[in-house]
């Protein structure tokens, strides 16, 4: 049992990350780039891989180092790559390199092609979400762009509102974008739950305001984390069941 119990049936609004949360990188995308460094390996390796570097960058975050720094993006691919099969990469020292080539790559590349693949049942789920009278929001650290990234994948008029860090000027675990979030939504603290994909700016950033949060887990890579977790956003169904 966790210390901070989710009383879903007092929720009014749900607040949600976007990235690794209803979208992930297109896969054959980053496949394709791995190939130019002579690293192989599949759709599903990476899944795992990017799935497992997850709770390293939850560790790395503090109030100087945030979730759209360029030093914790290199990061995160850096860790991706290092949780890849053995027989994917030849040189495991060269892996730092990699990971900086990569962001560059990403960088010309552009968020709202990279982030463009749609997480199993993510629209079927926000609509029987939202048609249960549940509110929902946006609230993402990005770039300027979240909101034409969810307008390219076709969930914009599924949410009231959408908040991007780059655009308020806060980014999670900063309590104030979700402050902003509730502001703007009219949403209260005590009936919000946030979900997202990383501890330290999801959950602990929505406690700081507040709000309620709920831990994305695919595979069981977060061990002794206080908080309630569910494999993905379609296991909400369960929790907000039909009236």
């Amino acid at each position: 049992m966790t210390s901070h119990s989710i009383p879903y049936g007092n929720l009014r609004t749900l607040f949600f990350d976007v990235g690794n949360t209803l979208v992930s990188f297109d896969l054959e995308l980053v496949k394709t780039e791995l190939a130019r460094h002579e690293i192989v390996c599949d759709v599903q390796d990476l899944r795992r891989a990017e799935a497992a570097a997850r709770p390293t960058v939850s560790a790395s975050l503090s109030s100087e180092r945030t979730t759209e720094t360029l030093s914790t993006f290199e990061l995160y691919l850096h860790v991706m790559l290092l949780n890849l099969p053995a027989q994917s990469v030849h040189n495991e020292s060269s892996l730092a390199r990699v990971a900086r080539d990569l962001v560059q790559a990403f960088d010309a590349i552009g968020r709202v092609r990279l982030w463009s693949n749609l997480l199993p049942q993510v629209p079927e789920t926000l609509e029987a979400l939202k048609n249960r009278g549940l509110q929902l929001v946006v609230v993402s650290n990005s770039d300027g762009t979240v909101e034409e990234l969810i307008t390219a994948v076709n969930l914009r008029d599924l949410f009231e509102s959408v908040i991007d860090s780059r655009i308020v000027g806060y980014e999670k675990p900063d309590p104030r974008i979700f402050e902003h979030a509730l502001k703007v939504s009219g949403a209260s603290p005590e009936t919000t739950l946030h979900v997202g994909d990383i501890y330290h700016a999801d959950v602990v950033g929505a406690r700081a305001a507040g709000i309620h949060g709920l831990l994305l887990d695919p595979y069981g890579d977060w061990a002794n984390v206080d908080c309630e977790i569910v494999p993905d956003v379609s296991a909400l169904l369960q929790r907000f069941p039909k009236s």
